[in-house]
């Protein structure tokens, strides 16, 4: 008799595996257009920036604090990037990279500073924070958008290209910068002292804090890691799009949130995988290419979406309640 018990899922990642693994069958069934080469790298270059930023995210919300602040400093250092270099002559990719980072780190660590200085909850801080710097954005360039960009951050880029059936693909430098964001982010929580030091805080901060763990000095680096990661999501989506609009990123900000809740990142603190993280960014994906595909309505796909989430959530509460026998008493 066979034993199909090798097939049952024993983690998060797993049961998101055969989510997607459904999902990829639904939608292929649906339409003949979602299963090709093609919309999947389609499909991997546009939620790029999303992985991106769900990736630092995830670090923060490995220490137990949430941070919504994240696409309001993408549009920031966007800005700022573009005007520098349009006005002023900064010509440098290097250089400009660099001061990307730079900036946002700085705007992370200010709620870092913010959060753990002043005692008050991270969500309050960085929703202030985000409508704070959003509007200063829209405020100082009347909504503006900015189109004569260095050439060195809107040329497309061949890389890695490739041919099957003799039509000619390539993977998107977007989708190789976020598998680096990704493997970077996986080494430092995994492979290393400030990793482990990271979960901890995130299980009990207190008892880390007695342990020696320098909480503070961690709260910086996860918010001003976040910071960064912002920065390098938002010069990437200037490249893919080839101009800059105040209010392209500002807005999905829950998206990003659910993604990394859905890849088992708990809101406490303490849990979660990189890998995780990746499969819930591009769940999200499918779900909305596969919707558009068939040709649902952007309001119903909300809908669904949402849906998708509460189910998640809900199958993750109670897989905690079986596992702590702790009801909602």
């Amino acid at each position: 008799m066979l034993n199909f018990k090798w097939l049952r899922p024993t983690s998060n990642e797993g049961y998101l595996a055969w989510v997607l693994l459904a999902v990829i069958v639904i939608f292929s069934l649906l339409s003949n257009q979602f299963l090709t080469l093609q919309n999947l790298l389609d499909l991997s270059e546009s939620y790029a920036v999303s992985g991106i930023f769900a990736l630092g995210l995830f670090v923060v919300l490995v220490t137990g604090g949430i941070d919504i602040s994240f696409a309001a400093v993408a549009s920031v250092v966007q800005y700022v990037i573009a005007t520098l270099a349009i006005s002023y002559g900064l010509s440098s990719p290097v250089g400009s990279i660099l001061l990307a980072i730079l900036i946002g780190s700085l705007f992370g660590m200010i709620n870092a500073v913010l959060i753990y200085g002043l005692r008050i909850v991270s969500i309050i801080i960085t929703i202030s924070m985000q409508s704070l710097l959003f509007g200063m954005l829209m405020w100082l360039t009347n909504g503006t958008s900015l189109y004569n960009l260095p050439d060195w951050l809107t040329t497309p880029i061949q890389v890695l290209p490739f041919h099957v059936g003799g039509q000619h693909y390539q993977l998107g430098l977007p989708l190789l910068v976020m598998l680096a964001v990704a493997l970077l982010t996986w080494l430092i929580l995994n492979k290393t002292h400030l990793g482990r030091q990271l979960f901890a805080v995130g299980g009990d901060q207190e008892s880390a804090r007695r342990i020696g763990i320098r909480v503070g000095v961690l709260h910086l680096f996860a918010y001003g890691y976040l910071g960064a990661m912002a920065a390098i999501g938002g010069l990437v989506q200037v490249y893919r799009v080839g101009e800059v609009v105040p209010n392209a990123l500002v807005g999905g900000e829950l998206d990003v949130l659910a993604a990394a809740v859905l890849g088992g990142a708990s809101l406490n603190g303490g849990k979660g995988s990189v890998v995780g993280t990746l499969m819930g960014v591009f769940l999200i994906g499918m779900l909305k290419n596969g919707l558009n595909l068939i040709g649902v309505s952007n309001y119903f796909m909300n809908v669904v979406i949402g849906v998708v989430i509460v189910v998640a959530i809900t199958v993750t509460h109670y897989k905690k309640r079986k596992e702590t026998d702790v009801g909602f008493a």
